[in-house]
Parts: structure tokens; C-alpha cells; sequence
């Protein structure tokens, strides 16, 4: 088991678009309305390129390798990187309550925990103005709730 780190920066708007963040899940038959069989399309053409954070944090696995940030063997290692980016990114948190460094301490303790169960940890913060800020980190080989996905990095 090993653990692949992700994150993302961009307008919250684009981040609401929840359809650009799920898989295509199953085709459109030939009686499927238009708006389904262009919904499968556009996810089809989107969902697997863009590094848009995917709703389900698994989801990640599906994405393409360039999309990992690291890759780690120990839980701990995996916290080392996501506590360097909360502490890069928290004076720019839109809410002060969140840039508390013994919050992030207390959040980064809490994946490493997670991880170590091999469960996957997703984080996101209101950065000032309309940006938001998403940090995942997947446990892979095998991901706890989707163990059939492949890792990325093969």
C-alpha cells in the first residue's frame, strides 16, 4: 500500500461544476434523453484530463499520472506533505479560524490516522477572493473503498 498526493487551486465556481467531477459512470442507451447522452459525452471528454478534484476521493486513481503531486510509502511521510501545503496556503484561508496552526496540526494528525487504516483524506479551503484550494491524499494498491482501481503511476 503506498499513498499518491493531490491538489488543485482554482475558482470555486469551476469547482461547483459537481458533473466535471464525477466519472461517466454507465453509457446512455438509445432511449436515453439528449441531456443524459451529452452529460456521458462531456464526462467522458472531461472528467479523466482535468485536474479538477473528483467528488469521491478514490476518483483521483483514474485521473493521469502528471496529476500526482507525490507518492509515499508511510503514512507519516504522506503528512509531512500535507502539512507543508496547509502551511503554505493558510494565510491565504478566507476564514482566520482555519489558518489556527493547532487546527492544522490536529488535521494533519487525523489523516495520518486515516491513513494509516487505509482510508484516503480530502481537505479544501476558501482561499480570499473566489478561489479554492483542494488537497487529497488516495491510499492505492489497493484504495480501501474502490480496491479495483488501478494505480495511476503503472
Amino acid at each position: 500500500m503506498h499513498h499518491h498526493g493531490y491538489a488543485w487551486l482554482g475558482e470555486k465556481k469551476a469547482f461547483d461544476r459537481e458533473g466535471f467531477r464525477r466519472p461517466p459512470g454507465e453509457p446512455p442507451t438509445a432511449g436515453s434523453p439528449q441531456e443524459v447522452a451529452d452529460r456521458y459525452r462531456e464526462a467522458v471528454a472531461e472528467f479523466k484530463v482535468t485536474g479538477l478534484p473528483p467528488v469521491q476521493t478514490a476518483h483521483w486513481l483514474l485521473k493521469p499520472a502528471s496529476l500526482v503531486r507525490g507518492t509515499w510509502q508511510e503514512p507519516e511521510e504522506a503528512g509531512v506533505w500535507l502539512g507543508l501545503q496547509l502551511a503554505g496556503f493558510a494565510p491565504r484561508f478566507a476564514a482566520e479560524a482555519e489558518r489556527d496552526t493547532t487546527r492544522l496540526v490536529v488535521l494533519v494528525r487525523a489523516a495520518v490516522e486515516r491513513l494509516t487504516w487505509g482510508g484516503d483524506v480530502s481537505l479544501g479551503h476558501y482561499l480570499t477572493g473566489t478561489v479554492f484550494h483542494s488537497l487529497a491524499l488516495a491510499t492505492c494498491t489497493p484504495n480501501r473503498d474502490e480496491p479495483h482501481l488501478p494505480c495511476p503511476l503503472k
